[in-house]
């Protein structure tokens, strides 16, 4: 048998029970053909030797904003490591705003009060721009400031003027006026004014993405949100974006995009007396192939809580007075969830806030119970505080919570300082999901937090902050699990356990090199291992020089 390619000499973790570990794969049309002594008399057009490096199937990232992630790349990084104070913020700032062109907008993302201890202000970022358009996202994008000018930009010359905006916060002095910071829906206020951007920017921004996920493994990735300006994604054109992105052979991994729930609409009737709600052409959920496709839709019901917006069924530990807020009243997002499950869709809804994940929980019983599906997989994403009986029932209900093990590091102590140490011991949570017989899958949020799978899965096992202090370090899941949740896990919250998850035949042929064993080496190394190359479909995609091919 001739084959597309032979990758040998290495030492594979499969997760197939039926042959957990392998020396050798062979792959042709992309899947994985043979193992081992399956290989004996074949040859391959491409042989490549691993020299006896560890890999294990191609980790996928269930929640990861790969247009984001690419569109950061591209614009003024204000995080932590890069400035680590209000001070340094300001400063690159001003240093990004004197080299662009007059009038031109400074856009940047990433800061966390939390860390430099304050958000910026808009007067501020007035003096260190020159009086330039500036707009900063917030760490978790649930939120941003905005410099006079951006205010002016979008028709806001009177800053006691702007609209309180539902499911949205205009933050104000003790005049009224805005002060820059704005969160949730009220971000649209400026956010209009330069979305959508141009589609060959945002082709460009998926195509800088999918090169960074490739190296640090990521060989699949779900994108929560696309397709609309008023809420996650760019525009209308968004899919369009990423088949141009495939087209030039940009898009390097298989990707699964979420639609917002805003994008879809009633397009008339189905069949005589039944109503489509959705896509035009009754596109839903499943459509594509294995390289672009359709997942569920999404919706956000609160906002973050790091942001301190995220709806809680009592105030922030550190905030009092304070709930957060829902994004969407609460009959609303029933209509939503109940007329998009009607319409075949799967419905991945963002729930942090403990009382918004009751809001969504209901919806998603009440629309079973109305229009009965079977193994639908509702997701809830991020589902961050979730209660004993809360947790009971998203695994009655056979629904998928989608939390983020890198938080629990990088975002740590903040969410411990919003819960305190009471409610703490209910965030992200992980092993109680897996003991409740859910299927945990494995994700980021990138770029909220950084997007390499090893460092999330160090955190899901040993669950300490930046700081060092444990964060419910009882719902910690072992390496093995961890690995599962990145692979068979994520495959699973979007139907694809039949294709992803595990190298055996029949499989895509996506798989990772390590630089060590990620089942053996310490707990405590797991963030200092490396990809060392990322397959996918057969073809080596990245390679930093762990193969030699011939």
């Amino acid at each position: 048998m001739r084959l597309d390619a032979v990758f040998h000499n290495g030492r594979f973790t499969t997760l197939d029970p039926d042959r957990p570990t392998a020396r050798a794969v062979g792959a042709l049309a992309g899947r994985i053909v043979a193992l081992d002594e399956e290989l004996e008399g074949s040859s391959a057009d491409v042989v490549v030797d691993l020299g006896g490096a560890h890999a294990v199937p191609g980790f996928n990232d269930a929640h990861h904003h790969l247009s984001l992630v690419g569109k950061g790349l591209r614009e003024l990084d204000v995080s932590y490591a890069s400035a680590p104070s209000l001070d340094a913020l300001y400063k690159a700032v001003a240093e990004r705003a004197a080299a662009l062109p007059a009038g031109a907008w400074v856009l940047g993302a990433g800061y966390d009060q939390n860390k430099i201890g304050a958000h910026p202000t808009a007067e501020e970022l007035d003096r260190a721009a020159q009086c330039r358009p500036v707009w900063l996202v917030h760490t978790s994008h649930h939120m941003a400031v905005a410099s006079t000018e951006a205010f002016a930009r979008a028709g806001f010359t009177d800053l006691t003027a702007l609209p309180e905006v539902p499911g949205g916060h205009v933050v104000r002095d003790e005049d009224g006026r805005a002060k820059g910071l704005l969160q949730e829906t009220a971000m649209q206020l400026v956010e209009r004014v330069f979305r959508p951007e141009p589609s060959e920017q945002w082709t460009a921004n998926i195509a800088a993405g999918s090169q960074a996920a490739l190296a640090v493994g990521l060989t699949s990735v779900t994108e929560p949100g696309i397709g609309v300006v008023d809420g996650i994604g760019n525009g209308p054109a968004d899919l369009d974006a990423y088949m141009r992105a495939r087209e030039r052979s940009a898009l390097g991994v298989r990707m699964t995009v979420m639609p917002y729930i805003t994008a879809l609409h009633d397009c008339g009737a189905l069949e005589p007396g039944v109503t489509w709600y959705g896509l035009d052409l009754g596109l839903r959920t499943g459509f594509g192939d294995e390289w672009l496709r359709i997942g569920p839709t999404k919706i956000l019901s609160d906002g973050s809580l790091i942001g301190r917006s995220a709806a809680m069924c009592c105030d922030y530990h550190d905030s009092p007075g304070n709930s957060g807020l829902l994004q969407y009243e609460a009959e609303e997002i029933r209509r939503y969830i109940v007329e998009a499950h009607r319409c075949g869709w799967q419905v991945a809804t963002h729930a942090i806030g403990d009382a918004a994940l009751d809001v969504v929980l209901d919806s998603y019983e009440e629309a079973q119970w109305l229009h009965p599906r079977t193994d639908v997989r509702h997701r809830i994403e991020h589902a961050a505080v979730t209660s004993d009986a809360q947790v009971a029932r998203i695994a009655a209900l056979g629904l998928i919570p989608v939390p983020q093990g890198r938080f629990l590091s990088e975002i740590g102590d903040g969410l411990l300082a919003a819960l305190g140490p009471v409610r703490g011991k209910l965030a992200y949570r992980m092993r109680s999901f897996l003991d409740a017989g859910v299927e945990l899958p494995g994700s980021t949020d990138a770029p909220v937090v950084a997007s390499a799978p090893l460092l999330s899965i160090h955190d899901m096992v040993n669950r300490r902050t930046a700081s060092g202090a444990p964060i419910a370090p009882h719902e910690a899941v072992t390496v093995q699990e961890a690995l599962r949740a990145y692979t068979i896990g994520s495959a699973h919250a979007v139907h694809e356990e039949h294709i992803k998850g595990a190298l055996s035949r029949g499989m895509l042929a996506d798989f990772v090199v390590l630089s060590d064993d990620l089942l053996r080496v310490a707990p405590e190394r797991i963030g200092e291992l490396t990809v060392g190359a990322t397959v996918v479909g057969g073809h080596v995609a990245h390679d930093v020089g762990a193969l030699k091919v011939s």
